[in-house]
């Protein structure tokens, strides 16, 4: 039993609420269970509760027992002595505000559904479960998911705006800034994103927003400091961009960016970290002012267009400064834009909108809708529960759900949870 699950029935009122009674034999009506409240202080607030011929407002606190308003050292606290009735799971001993008068105790366990009982004990009692509902998950009905992973989507968007909101903290709203550093960070993927990220975190911008009509230029700032310059490689091009970086070295003050460790390891050539920075390089030079064209961009087609690029002439027949390749454009693959879009490009619409209070959530809702759903390890066992996929936005609250949800047991503020709790349950009033 967890208070949650009280909160939950006191919520929502899945009791018997005709002739309850205190502890004490004194009749309880429920005139307004309060207002639910998350945090500190009492459970919930502003109640309107007639206990006997007593018409009460004020607060609700809920325990397990009621010994726990000690375990949690409300006797202590003044701000408790405006409970107007205690409401536990078991009743083992009084409780007094500090003027010694008792707080009404009204013992749930005999109130609640015994259907509502029974399918909590089987939504949490079972071990050794990818997820607690995974046996009734399918039954869900389709119109409620959709709506839930839509929700969900959205307050994954509101997570991923965490790390945009401290990155324009700190380039003081730069947009562009933001921009660069999430494209580096993503353009990475989960091998080399944080190499990415620390590559363009240690980079001030405005040094590379100088170089952007100047692709050799542009690319011996991004190689250069990326420490890919470093080696005694017999080419033109290698010789090139090492004198050019020497120049940017001197001209700006650079200093070599701390070890950066970049994996080719058991990467396919095509997401080594030399084609990622040549492609990254290759988007910047040859979409100027990206962040308003990001911005201005409403459809999917617009996006591939937006991200159409080629690299430039040497690593159009090489992957690394020494493997050869043969000659291709190496442009980004619609997947990887897809991706580009999924952890990028949308939450910094998302965000953007946001802040100027242009938010339209059918836009962004829209275009996600249009990508093709992600595949990984969580999207596979979701399928295998029957809850298919069909766009990006599902495969991405499909994660929000297991992540923030499943794995930490909060089956009672999930849609999904609380469906199951109460399906077709009549409620007695």
């Amino acid at each position: 039993m967890k208070e949650d699950f009280l909160h939950y029935i006191w919520k929502f009122k899945l009791f018997s609420v005709s002739n309850l009674q205190t502890v004490t034999k004194e009749s309880v009506i429920i005139k307004n269970s309060g207002e639910h409240n998350f945090n500190s202080g009492s459970d919930f607030f502003n109640a309107q509760l007639k206990i006997g011929n007593q018409l009460w407002a004020g607060n609700v606190e809920i325990h397990i027992k009621s010994s726990d308003w000690f375990v949690h050292g409300h006797e202590k606290d003044s701000n408790y002595d405006n409970t107007i009735l205690h409401v536990v799971w078991q009743h083992d001993m009084d409780v007094h505000r500090k003027n010694n008068s008792i707080i009404p105790t009204l013992e749930l366990k005999n109130y609640i559904e015994p259907k509502v009982l029974y399918r909590y004990q089987q939504l949490f009692s079972s071990q050794n479960k990818w997820i607690n509902c995974e046996k009734h998950i399918r039954d869900i009905d389709k119109f409620q998911l959709s709506s839930w992973l839509e929700r969900l989507y959205i307050e994954r968007l509101e997570e991923k705006s965490k790390l945009i909101e401290q990155l324009l903290f700190n380039s003081k709203n730069d947009w562009e800034t933001v921009l660069f550093k999430m494209l580096a960070k993503n353009v990475g993927l989960k091998v080399n994103g944080e190499a990415f990220f620390n590559l363009a975190n240690y980079l001030d911008y405005s040094i590379v927003r100088k170089q952007l009509h100047n692709l050799k230029s542009l690319e011996a700032l991004l190689f250069g400091q990326a420490n890919f310059l470093n080696e005694d490689v017999q080419d033109y091009y290698y010789s090139t961009l090492q004198n050019e970086y020497e120049f940017l070295k001197s001209k700006y003050a650079l200093s070599n960016s701390p070890s950066i460790n970049f994996q080719f390891f058991r990467l396919r050539p095509n997401n080594f970290p030399t084609i990622r920075i040549a492609q990254l390089a290759a988007l910047l030079n040859q979409k100027q002012n990206l962040f308003s064209k990001i911005m201005a961009v409403t459809s999917v087609k617009e996006y591939y267009e937006l991200f159409d690029i080629s690299v430039s002439e040497f690593w159009k027949t090489n992957y690394s400064f020494t493997s050869k390749s043969k000659k291709s454009n190496k442009k980004f693959s619609k997947p990887f834009i897809d991706l580009l879009l999924v952890n990028t490009i949308i939450p910094l619409k998302f965000m953007y909108f946001k802040s100027i209070d242009k938010l339209n959530e059918n836009n962004i809702i829209n275009v996600i809708n249009q990508l093709k759903p992600e595949k990984n390890s969580i999207i596979d066992k979701f399928t295998e529960l029957e809850v298919v996929s069909t766009s990006a936005l599902e495969t991405q609250a499909l994660l929000q759900l297991k992540n923030n949800y499943c794995n930490k047991q909060k089956c009672l503020k999930c849609v999904i949870g609380t469906n199951l709790l109460v399906k077709n349950l009549h409620k007695k009033r």
